[in-house]
């Protein structure tokens, strides 16, 4: 026999039959859920921090501790929050020029970043200056918490030092010798301003890549170099044989001068040695002229005769000269 219930009577049948199974089953739920909670529990409150973090914690939006490297445990269910913070890693920030694939050969954005790289010198040139910025993270509590965007006030900050020094300096100074002295006076700049508003951030280098005039104006500003150069040249030049024949003569001078003081003092010294030996030999004539008179005589004829090529004796009595006698010969004999 067919059954011909109705559809009322068999919604209510199976709304029997559900209800006996929640009333088998319903026993288990609470052990469901409580299992669930305890996995999302443990889920969230073990938490890792790489070994160049550091971990960041708040509680309920307000900073409570941070947390070094490893495995580490905090309250569940959004009660407490960890945000990583890395620490150890050398960020860099680029100025008038981006980086489009780094490598070996790096490759560079074909864009020009004329906002960021033209600086005004101080006597009123134009450059087009390039750096870059490489920092760290020293507090990361600072970081999050006392500024609103790290990376914004690195670059505004790093322009707004950079400016400045490059308005303090002229143009050639920028281009040649004052590089180095920028680039340090930047950094230690930037890095008081970072502390000042307390960004959590150390600097930790600031370098001058390229400082070069405008394109509009590279061949004009090249020719006056050039010429600055070649100025130079012959000033070198100039002081380099200056330095050569200035010295030179003042060497020939004091020369000079020492040869006729050892001159003067000479003949001063003879002089006096005459002077005294004319004395000496006047006061022995004094005593025995004769005797000084003949022995003055055959000192000279001692000092002449030797150099004589020729020698004659002549008679005062005789009228012609004698036969010329070879004295100067050997023995004095041979004819």
């Amino acid at each position: 026999m067919e059954d011909f219930r109705s559809p009322e009577e068999l919604f209510r049948e199976e709304a029997e039959k559900v209800k006996k199974m929640g009333k088998e089953y319903g026993k288990y739920i609470p052990i469901v859920i409580a299992a669930l909670i305890i996995i999302f529990g443990l889920t969230g409150s073990v938490y890792s921090i790489g070994p160049d973090e550091v971990g960041v914690i708040q509680r309920f939006g307000k900073f409570v501790r941070t947390t070094e490297p490893g495995l580490h445990a905090k309250f569940p269910f959004g009660i407490e929050k960890v945000t990583p913070i890395k620490v150890k890693k050398i960020f860099k920030e680029e100025f008038g020029f981006r980086t489009a694939r780094a490598g070996v050969r790096s490759v560079y954005a074909t864009r020009q970043y004329a906002e960021e790289s033209l600086m005004l010198t101080g006597d009123l040139n134009i450059l087009d200056v390039r750096w870059i910025v490489q920092y760290k993270v020293n507090d990361p509590a600072k970081l999050l918490f006392k500024t609103r965007d790290p990376i914004g006030n690195v670059r505004v900050l790093s322009e707004v030092v950079m400016r400045r020094l490059c308005g303090d300096y002229t143009v050639d100074e920028a281009l040649t010798t004052k590089r180095e002295e920028i680039a340090h006076l930047a950094q230690i700049g930037l890095q008081k301003l970072l502390n000042k508003y307390q960004t959590g951030i150390d600097v930790v280098t600031v370098k001058l890549l390229d400082v070069n005039p405008p394109d509009a104006v590279k061949p004009a500003f090249n020719e006056v170099n050039e010429a600055k150069q070649e100025r130079e040249r012959m000033i070198n030049e100039a002081w380099e044989e200056y330095n050569k024949e200035i010295p030179r003569a003042k060497g020939e001078a004091v020369r000079t001068i020492n040869q006729a003081e050892g001159y003067g003092l000479d003949r001063v010294n003879r002089a006096k040695g005459e002077s005294e030996r004319f004395l000496a030999t006047w006061e022995e004539y004094k005593k025995a002229p004769d005797i000084t008179k003949k022995r003055l005589y055959l000192e000279t004829m001692s000092n002449v005769l030797p150099g004589a090529k020729s020698k004659f004796i002549i008679d005062p009595r005789e009228s012609s000269i004698l036969p010329l006698l070879r004295i100067g010969e050997k023995g004095g004999e041979e004819r």
